[in-house]
């Protein structure tokens, strides 16, 4: 990936947009990307911008340099060994994984090389995932004598039970291929195309209705946490929602008279 290398001036995390799709790239690629204290700061700080700003449709989560993330900075950690900094580094942290869920618009993790640890949370966070055919993902907490009990929050909402114990209790490392298939990932591409492909996604679902991408993120989250009758019950009460704005009419009178919508967001 042609990103380029940080400077001891650089930010931690970087910006660029392209039309309605915003690519976030983490910024630490001499610490393969870990996440100190300052990028869940500043990740934190740019997730709540992105949602709040009209002209973002979609976001691209990605990394610097050779790798993706490799999870908490613990460096940085251990320099603060004390009970409250590590309480304090790993909420901060629950709360930038939680925001990206309850965010209302999609974001795409664009994976290459290592995602381990919190790295890999912060994929099993995303609402997509396309990972490079070299991209190896793993929570090796347990050879440390750390359980990644954090990252496994993310982890078993995003894969099957047993898949997510072997990968918490063995902390070996998982392939793409195998990665995609116990849905982690959505999509594995040659490793020069990870952001290209997640590019293409992003601008594909861009060409939607915000608002009602918005809707259907929001209601697919609460939805599996319900009861099968609740879950029933808060999807219908979404749609008749969704069913009541601009961009819903436009849509269906778009699809009837065979031209392409016009959307709003309203």
């Amino acid at each position: 990936m042609d990103i380029p290398a940080q400077t001891d001036t650089a930010p931690v995390l970087l910006q660029s947009d392209a039309g309605a799709v915003r690519t976030l790239t983490l910024n630490r690629p001499q610490a393969r990307n870990a996440l100190s204290n300052a990028l869940i700061a500043a990740l934190s700080e740019a997730l709540a911008q992105a949602d709040a700003d009209p002209s973002v449709h979609v976001l691209i989560l990605t990394g610097a340099g050779p790798g993706f993330c490799s999870g908490h900075d613990l460096r940085e950690m251990r320099a603060h060994p004390g009970e409250a900094a590590c309480s304090t580094v790993f909420a901060s942290c629950s709360r930038m994984m939680t925001s990206i869920v309850r965010l209302s618009k999609p974001v795409i993790a664009a994976v290459h090389g290592i995602a381990t640890a919190a790295g890999c949370q912060l994929v099993a966070a995303c609402d997509l995932a396309i990972a490079g055919e070299g991209a190896r993902f793993a929570t090796p907490g347990v050879a440390l004598g750390l359980f990644c009990s954090t990252p496994m929050v993310a982890l078993s909402r995003a894969v099957g039970r047993k898949a997510a114990m072997e990968m918490l209790l063995t902390g070996e490392m998982v392939g793409a291929e195998e990665a995609r298939r116990i849905g982690l990932v959505n999509r594995v591409v040659p490793d020069a195309e990870v952001l290209p492909a997640a590019e293409a996604l992003a601008a594909q679902i861009a060409a939607r209705s915000p608002l009602a991408i918005a809707y259907g993120k929001q209601a697919f989250y609460r939805q599996i946490e319900l009861p099968l009758e609740e879950a029933y019950a808060h999807a219908s009460a979404v749609m008749t929602r969704n069913m009541m704005a601009n961009d819903a009419a436009e849509g269906i009178d778009a699809f009837l008279t065979k031209r392409a919508p016009t959307w709003t967001g309203t």
